[in-house]
């Protein structure tokens, strides 16, 4: 592959994936998708402080990874997936293909899987009650604990 120049924008995109955990090869195809610029693995690691080959890197080029790495830990909000109401209309198209075309195992899985999601069972959180949705009994202590008697004594 011939050495190939690449621009501030083609760079500043490179450094933005690999800061959101893209791999060298997905930031390769989507240069080439987005850019048409084709280039390797290996050039793409050049722009990963996180890597050996990155040892040269810019402080320009550092300093944008870092933000953008720390950005992205940050604002879980903008990855779409991460909302219950975007991973449930997806599983709505998955079901709907899965049956028409006749996978009803996958479809009855991924019924299954939307009820979890609506039930909660894929959070944390995790809220116990007692009947009719009353407190729980506090339990009893296994244990009596007895007053001895002072005798005068201290």
């Amino acid at each position: 592959m011939a050495k190939t120049k690449l621009t501030d924008e083609v760079k500043t995109y490179i450094v933005q994936a690999l800061a959101c955990f893209d791999s060298p090869s997905i930031v390769a195809g989507s240069v080439k998708k987005e850019f048409g610029v084709d280039i390797s693995r290996q050039l793409v690691e050049t722009y990963d402080p996180n890597k050996k080959a990155a040892a040269k890197i810019s402080d320009k080029w550092r300093l944008l990874f870092e933000e953008t790495r720390k950005t992205f830990l940050e604002d879980t909000a903008s990855i779409a997936i991460s909302h219950r109401a975007v991973r449930l209309r997806a599983l709505q198209r998955m079901a709907d293909k899965a049956e028409t075309q006749g996978n009803m195992v996958l479809a009855s899985s991924l019924l299954k899987q939307a009820a979890e999601e609506v039930g909660g069972s894929y959070t944390n959180r995790r809220e116990l009650t007692g009947k009719d949705g009353k407190d729980l009994p506090v339990p009893v202590s296994p244990v009596t604990i007895f007053q001895l008697p002072d005798n005068g004594r201290s």
